[in-house]
């Protein structure tokens, strides 16, 4: 049994497992797990240890919480933590585990002691209601304690020393890890068997706090979700609390709570085929084909269930912005049924400003992969185009789905006119970095659309803007008189103090290629770009009207040369 004292279960694979306990440290723990292991009789040395995880010095506390780590993984591989009878104090010193008589208040969880409970018993029932297990039925005393031990590691996790969190989270994914390999129940083949979902259960309610940002410890938590089965077990109970905290908040913002799940949600990788299933956290020595966690069916059916819960809620804006970033590639293609965020989309494009933006690649999802039909879309991706679209962070994402939408060559000429014209505008007060891209855009939509060609040769060109019948104001792009307009605004940007834009504006006056231009490294142009570029410009010599100095004495004929020099 001394040998067992040095047993350890094998660490998940990519997780790091907790740095072992400081040299300097006495060996007194290692004595006690060893005397636990070596003998029945020496079971109340483990309370030595508990002892231990209730110290103020952090050195004790993580090798006293090692070494109960070390403790109850051993004991479960040899069968000593079950759930069965819980034995009296002759009995279990001599080995003997026998019944007795003992009730549960199942209102509180907390057992009632009977009239010839000792004082041994009473210590073990103190512990039980302490601990928080959703097991009602008679236990066994090793497992009283074993569950206080994980009562203690969740403790930890609300500790201010980021190592106590680290080895208490490592400790608790451990015993998840041991508890599937031995099951404390091994008479029931069921998937509450399968896989230990009540100590993740409870991991997951302490990682989605209402008033603590627990952000650094699911960073940490990140590495197990790469496990198939914890991830989908993760994501049930994560639906649960949501949906109890909801209706425990009747509507309230809770911002820390929402983005301690959005930062849980965001560590959610889900695979993209049933054969990517194969990482699983506990190795299952029989095939269970009707374990839901080995289904890429029910991961997306649970995967689809948690989002759209957490949509329900009340979310700050900025909150909003980032569900929308992600939406597109991390959301839709991994749900059952990518329609039923429909409404949340049409919602969101309907704000306007920067979140109807991010609504586009939602959008644009569903119309080109379900087909989705949303009426007077180009009227509202229309009416987005203010001098504001022009500064947003996300310009570039913008402008290329614009380019997306306006690609087809079905599209009415009046429509295809009303954008360029609206871009036009927009040209006048824009910056050169969006210049540079905001004119060849231009001229590709009329590249496409040939008729669209009268407005750069129309020869009655208005002479100022109030003899331009466009109108600026109008948010139908069939009755903004674009048609009936020119691009002088192009013509305008020909005198642009940017050289640069000047000559891409000058590009209207000869006749346009069919070659559209390529936008890819125009959409995200910054300043800083623009001017790292001027540097690196050849300048090549330019005539001059009148004599160049050289040097400081004047030109090189002057007198003050002759007779001064500079030494």
């Amino acid at each position: 049994m001394a040998a067992a004292a040095e047993h350890e279960t094998e660490s998940p694979a990519g997780a790091r497992a907790p740095s072992p306990a400081p040299a300097s440290q006495p060996p007194r723990y290692r004595q006690l797990l060893e005397l636990v292991l070596g003998s029945r009789k020496n079971a109340n040395s483990v309370f030595d240890i508990l002892e231990g995880l209730e110290a103020e010095d952090e050195a004790e506390i993580l090798t006293a919480t090692a070494t109960c780590s070390k403790l109850f993984c051993t004991l479960l591989q040899q069968g000593e933590v079950f759930f069965g009878q819980l034995p009296g104090e002759e009995e279990y010193l001599s080995g003997i585990c026998q019944k007795v008589d003992l009730r549960l208040n199942i209102s509180s969880l907390i057992p009632i002691p009977g009239p010839n409970t000792t004082v041994f018993h009473q210590f073990l029932l103190q512990m039980w209601g302490c601990a928080e297990t959703e097991n009602i039925g008679p236990v066994t005393d090793m497992e009283l304690v074993y569950n206080l031990n994980s009562t203690n590691c969740v403790y930890f996790l609300y500790s201010v020393v980021d190592r106590i969190i680290e080895v208490a989270l490592c400790t608790l994914m451990k015993f998840v890890q041991a508890e599937g390999r031995w099951p404390l129940d091994r008479y029931e083949d069921n998937e509450w068997n399968i896989f230990p979902q009540g100590l993740l259960k409870l991991l997951v309610d302490n990682l989605l706090q209402i008033e603590r940002d627990t952000l650094s410890l699911l960073s940490r938590f990140q590495e197990y979700m790469e496990y198939e089965d914890v991830r989908y077990y993760v994501m049930v109970y994560a639906v649960d609390n949501i949906s109890r905290i909801m209706q425990n908040s009747k509507g309230d913002l809770l911002p820390v709570y929402q983005q301690n799940t959005f930062c849980l949600l965001s560590l959610i990788r889900m695979p993209a085929e049933q054969k990517e299933l194969s990482n699983f956290l506990v190795k299952q020595q029989s095939k269970h084909t009707e374990w839901k966690a080995a289904r890429l069916k029910e991961h997306r059916r649970v995967f689809e269930r948690l989002w759209l819960a957490f949509l329900r809620q009340k979310l700050s804006t900025n909150l909003y912005k980032k569900v929308l970033v992600i939406l597109h590639e991390s959301i839709l293609p991994h749900m059952s049924k990518p329609t039923l965020m429909i409404d949340f989309l049409t919602a969101a494009y309907d704000i306007g400003g920067a979140i109807s933006l991010l609504a586009l690649n939602g959008l644009f999802y569903l119309i080109h992969h379900h087909n989705l039909e949303y009426p007077d879309f180009y009227k509202k991706l229309y009416s987005l185009l203010d001098p504001s679209v022009l500064h947003v962070k996300y310009r570039a994402r913008f402008f290329h789905l614009l380019n997306v939408f306006l690609s087809s060559s079905h599209l009415p000429a009046y429509l295809v006119a009303a954008f360029s014209k609206r871009l036009s505008r927009l040209a006048l007060t824009s910056p050169p970095q969006a210049l540079l891209m905001l004119i060849p855009f231009i001229c590709n939509l009329i590249r496409r659309h040939p008729s669209c060609k009268l407005l750069i040769h129309r020869s009655n060109q208005p002479q100022d803007l109030s003899a331009d019948p466009y109108i600026m104001e109008q948010e139908d792009p069939a009755k903004c008189r674009a048609m009936e307009s020119s691009l002088w605004e192009i013509q305008t940007l020909q005198y642009h103090y940017h050289p640069d834009v000047a000559n891409q504006a000058a590009t209207i006056n000869k006749a346009l290629s069919s070659q559209e231009s390529d936008l890819s490294t125009l959409l995200d142009l910054s300043v800083s770009e623009l001017f790292e570029r001027e540097p690196k410009k050849r300048i090549k010599s330019i005539p001059l009207e009148f004599e160049p100095a050289e040097g400081l004495l004047g030109k090189r004929n002057d007198l003050v040369r002759h007779h001064w020099t500079l030494e």
